[in-house]
C-alpha cells in the first residue's frame, strides 16, 4: 500500500495532464472542427503525454504516423476484400510491417495495428473519414504538447530523486558489504549485491526522465531558468552509471574472497564504509535545492576525504582480492566526484598514488 500510495502520488501531475488533455482534444475536435467522432484525438493526447515523463513530441509525431499508417492500411484493404477474421489478421500485418519498416520504436507499430483494427470492426470508414481520423491525431498531439507546456512537470526534482534513490541503494549495499566482510558473512554480501543489480530499471528511468525534463525545459517557459541545472544532472548520469557498476564489481569481488576464505585487511573494509557515508551525503546533495545543505563543495569534501584514506600502504603485500577492492574503491570516488561536477581527470589528480591495478575485472 505504501508503494502504491508513493506512485500515485509521484505520478499525480501527469494523471491530471492525461486527463486534461483528453477532454481538451475531444472538445477541439468535436466542437471546434466539428467532427462527430473524434476518437483518436483523445487516444493520442493521453499517448503524447504519458504517465512515464518520456519524449512527448517524438511520441506526438509517431502516433500520428501510426494512425495513418493503420487508417490508410485498413481501408485499403475494407474496400477491397471486406471483414472477417482473415481480413483482420492480412491489415493488422500489414499495418505492423510497414510501420515497423519505417520506425524501430513501439508506439508506431502499436497504434498502427490498433488503428487498423478498430477501421476494420468497430469503425468503417466514410466519406472523408480517413483524412479526419488523421486529423484528430493531429490535433491530441499537439493538444497534449500545449497542456504539458501550460501545467509542466517539474524538469529536474523527478531525475534528482530517482539519482538519490540509487545512491542510497547503493551505499545501504557497500555498508552491508562492509559489515559482510567483517563477519565473513557470505549472504549478506550476495544480498547486497542483488540490490544494487537491481538499481539498472531505476538508471534506465533516470535517463528517461533527464531526457523528459529537457523537453518540457525547451517547450514550458516556466522551467527555461532550470536548463544549466538539467545540463549538469545529464551530464552526472553516466558517471552515476559508472559508480553502480563499479559498485558492482567490487561486491562481486567481495563475495568471491568471502568463499575463498580470504581476508581483507581491516582498514580497507573501514574505507569501504567511509565511502557508503560519503555516497549517502551526495545522495542528500542531488535533491538538495540551490543554497542548501550539503552542497557539491561539502559532497566532494566527503569523498576527498575517502580517496585520502585509499592508498597503496593498504595493500601492500597483500594478495590479488585487496588490490582489487582498492581499485574499485578509487574508481568510484572518481565517479562521484564526476557526479558532484568534478572534471574526471581533476577527480583522478586528487587521489593519492597507487600501484597499478594488476586486473580488472569484466563487468556483469
Amino acid at each position: 500500500m505504501r508503494g502504491g500510495w508513493l506512485r500515485l502520488r509521484r505520478s499525480a501531475l501527469p494523471i491530471l495532464q492525461c486527463a486534461i488533455g483528453s477532454a481538451l482534444a475531444w472538445f477541439v475536435a468535436h466542437r471546434l472542427v466539428g467532427h462527430p467522432q473524434p476518437f483518436f484525438a483523445p487516444v493520442a493526447a493521453v499517448v503524447s503525454i504519458g504517465v512515464s515523463f518520456g519524449a512527448r513530441l517524438r511520441r506526438s509525431v509517431e502516433l500520428v504516423v501510426g494512425v495513418a499508417v493503420g487508417i490508410g492500411i485498413g481501408d485499403l484493404f475494407i474496400n477491397q476484400v471486406g471483414t472477417g477474421p482473415w481480413q483482420i489478421a492480412l491489415v493488422v500485418g500489414a499495418a505492423m510491417s510497414i510501420a515497423v519498416f519505417l520506425d524501430k520504436g513501439a508506439v508506431i507499430p502499436m497504434q498502427a495495428a490498433s488503428s487498423a483494427v478498430l477501421v476494420t470492426t468497430l469503425m468503417p470508414a466514410q466519406a472523408g473519414a480517413a483524412s479526419n481520423r488523421m486529423i484528430d491525431a493531429l490535433i491530441g498531439g499537439l493538444t497534449g504538447v500545449v497542456v504539458v507546456a501550460v501545467l509542466p512537470v517539474h524538469p529536474v526534482r523527478r531525475a534528482r530523486q530517482q539519482a538519490a534513490d540509487t545512491l542510497c541503494v547503493v551505499s545501504a549495499a557497500l555498508r552491508d558489504c562492509a559489515d559482510g566482510l567483517h563477519e565473513q558473512d557470505a549472504d549478506k554480501v550476495r544480498s547486497a549485491l542483488l540490490s544494487v543489480r537491481g538499481t539498472q530499471p531505476g538508471l534506465d528511468g533516470l535517463r528517461s526522465a533527464v531526457e523528459g525534463g529537457r523537453e518540457v525545459s525547451r517547450i514550458s517557459p516556466l522551467y527555461w531558468n532550470s536548463r544549466p541545472r538539467l545540463d549538469a544532472l545529464r551530464a552526472a548520469v553516466d558517471p552515476l552509471d559508472n559508480a553502480v557498476r563499479n559498485s558492482r564489481v567490487l561486491l562481486r569481488r567481495a563475495l568471491t574472497l568471502i568463499r575463498d576464505d580470504e581476508i581483507l585487511d581491516p582498514q580497507l573494509i573501514a574505507v569501504v564504509e567511509e565511502l557508503a557515508a560519503a555516497m549517502r551525503v551526495v545522495s542528500r546533495f542531488m535533491t538538495a535545492e540551490p543554497g542548501e545543505s550539503p552542497d557539491a563543495v561539502e559532497a566532494t569534501r566527503e569523498l576527498r576525504r575517502v580517496a585520502k584514506r585509499a592508498t597503496k600502504d593498504l595493500v601492500e603485500g597483500t594478495g590479488l582480492s585487496n588490490h582489487v577492492v582498492l581499485a574499485q574503491l578509487r574508481s568510484i570516488v572518481v565517479d562521484l566526484m564526476q557526479v558532484c561536477g568534478v572534471s574526471r581527470l581533476s577527480a583522478i589528480a586528487l587521489l593519492p598514488p597507487t600501484v597499478p591495478n594488476p586486473y580488472v575485472p569484466p563487468e556483469d
